[in-house]
């Protein structure tokens, strides 16, 4: 089946349509060996030769959704780190085909990270309009109030960034510090971190519990599972437009 070669190269998880667009249009992609630089042109990703900047786009393989317990002490990229540290995908090698993380958590934060190979869902999953909701378990310095706890409902700035309201709740004490119930629908870089070191409650231990409905029973730290037809229709469903 025929389709626009740039949703092929979004669905990929190469670049964004438009991204995909000024590609072809800079004479960087190929059909079969001849160059394409009309928008709109079309091609079968089964069945096609499709190239960009020289390298060849794999043939559209099933979709596969997996679902780690991410561990502490790895780096969520695809690339080989330079300084020989551990990376997610050590981690996923339950299937032959290139999947890829869907967002990332920071190297000392533990749970719920997805893989797939759909760049569309992926990206998707993503982007903040849609509200996909995160939930985190985090272990802070001290006990903020109740004033506290509703600042971050109103949503806080640091400097020129705008963080969206959070839904932080006391889940227990221990000893000098606490552990809060995180829920938001965006995820910025060093998002949990940087929020709760600005309301002078800075993160002790940090672990993402859930994600768009995924979560992490049954599922020991550092294992994956592939997720099911219902799982991933649900995760579609979130994103529908």
């Amino acid at each position: 089946m025929e389709i626009r070669l740039q949703k092929i190269i979004a669905d990929a998880g190469l670049a964004s349509r438009r991204e995909a667009e000024r590609w072809i249009l800079e004479g960087k992609v190929q059909i079969n060996n001849k160059l394409v630089t009309q928008l709109g042109s079309l091609a079968d990703p089964c069945a096609d030769r499709i190239k960009v900047s020289g390298k060849l786009i794999p043939k559209k393989q099933d979709e596969v959704y997996i679902l780690l317990n991410k561990p502490t002490g790895c780096l969520t990229t695809m690339a080989d780190d330079k300084r020989g540290r551990t990376t997610v995908m050590e981690y996923v090698k339950v299937t032959k085909v290139r999947v890829f993380p869907v967002g990332r958590l920071d190297y000392n934060t533990q749970g719920v990270l997805l893989f797939t190979n759909n760049g569309s869902l992926a990206k998707k999953l993503l982007l903040p309009k849609y509200k996909v909701v995160r939930t985190y378990k985090v272990k802070v310095s001290g006990t903020p109030n109740e004033k506290t706890l509703k600042r971050l409902m109103r949503g806080v700035h640091i400097k020129d960034e705008k963080f969206k309201p959070i839904d932080a709740k006391i889940q227990k004490t221990s000893g000098k510090n606490c552990f809060l119930v995180m829920t938001l629908v965006e995820g910025k870089n060093r998002h949990i971190k940087k929020v709760c070191e600005h309301i002078g409650h800075p993160v002790i231990k940090l672990q993402r519990t859930h994600f768009g409905g995924l979560n992490l029973i049954g599922l020991p730290l550092g294992a994956c599972r592939f997720l099911s037809p219902k799982e991933v229709k649900l995760l579609k469903k979130l994103v529908a437009d």
